[in-house]
């Protein structure tokens, strides 16, 4: 609901936000929705092979770059650039047309499985709610809401990806287009979006080093294990543990990033690092508490 501390802000700057969010998955990651810290990847249900092969390598490189990849688990782009995510190790976040319960396109039972263990599902819908066409087209409102960048990989004239777009382009969240083949249809709507001053995607990598590390640490497994398992659980980087002291004097959100004099993004990803190492669990409030 809007009175949760993990309720995204981006909602309230919709013109018809949601009355309430259902998801499944990994609540941890709500809290990077919640400052619109993850990036969008969205485009045609029908992409040419270059469609393909950019959307699967925008996925890994977001989830190796810590970032979560925010799609609405279509056809096409949507799934291809999450299956790349999941593959990668990294965090999807699908933003459902339908109750959790429910999946469509049907053919995507396993894979929205697979992002609700690995990520999140996130729905407006209740589970005796009746799905229309509409349903998906509203659905993407959501999904541009709790975003930092939307990138639009392929999509022809009068694709939902535009709307999202423009969509982004209200709100004041950049979006990003691969440039695509003058000549196939399904490239007519995101070459438009170029021609409109949409950003142009060119090269992926220079991209990721423009945009920065993510707010989500690496999974276990990956990085160095000793300090997983250390019997000592407190961290050696002084950031954590002036924030982890904040923690225990009970400091609210706001103190905190007072107190470290750093901004509230910073202050939240660190926060959810801490949560992700099982060293500090959210409270009611805008507040932590140790474990």
């Amino acid at each position: 609901m809007f009175c949760d501390p993990e309720w995204p802000a981006g909602f309230e700057r919709l013109e018809r936000p949601p009355l309430s969010i259902h998801w499944r998955g990994r609540r941890a990651l709500l809290s990077s929705l919640s400052l619109q810290q993850a990036v969008a990847v969205v485009g045609t249900r029908r992409p040419s092979n270059h469609g393909l092969r950019m959307a699967d390598k925008l996925g890994r490189a977001l989830a190796q770059a810590h970032w979560p990849v925010v799609s609405g688990l279509a056809e096409g782009i949507d799934a291809v650039a999450h299956r790349a995510c999941l593959q990668a190790g990294g965090s999807p976040v699908a933003v459902l047309g339908t109750p959790l319960h429910r999946v469509y396109p049907p053919e995507h039972c396993a894979l929205q499985q697979e992002v609700a263990q690995a990520g999140l599902l996130m729905t407006e819908l209740r589970d005796s709610a009746s799905v229309t066409r509409s349903s998906f087209a509203l659905r993407n409102r959501l999904l541009v809401a709790v975003t930092k960048a939307v990138v639009v990989v392929e999509c022809p004239e009068n694709s939902g990806a535009l709307r999202s777009a423009a969509m982004a382009r209200s709100l004041g969240i950049p979006v990003w287009v691969v440039p695509g083949d003058a000549l196939r249809e399904s490239s007519q709507g995101s070459n438009a979006l170029l021609q409109s001053g949409a950003l142009p995607l060119i090269n992926t990598q220079a991209w990721i080093d423009q945009l920065g590390a993510g707010p989500c640490v690496p999974s276990l497994g990956q990085g160095d294990a000793s300090v997983v398992h250390s019997e000592n659980p407190q961290t050696s980087d002084p950031l954590q543990t002036h924030l982890l002291k904040l923690v225990d004097d009970n400091s609210s959100f706001d103190e905190m990033v007072h107190a470290l004099q750093s901004n509230p993004e910073r202050v939240a990803a660190e926060l959810l690092k801490l949560e992700l190492e099982g060293l500090v669990v959210a409270q009611p409030g805008l507040r932590w508490r140790s474990l």
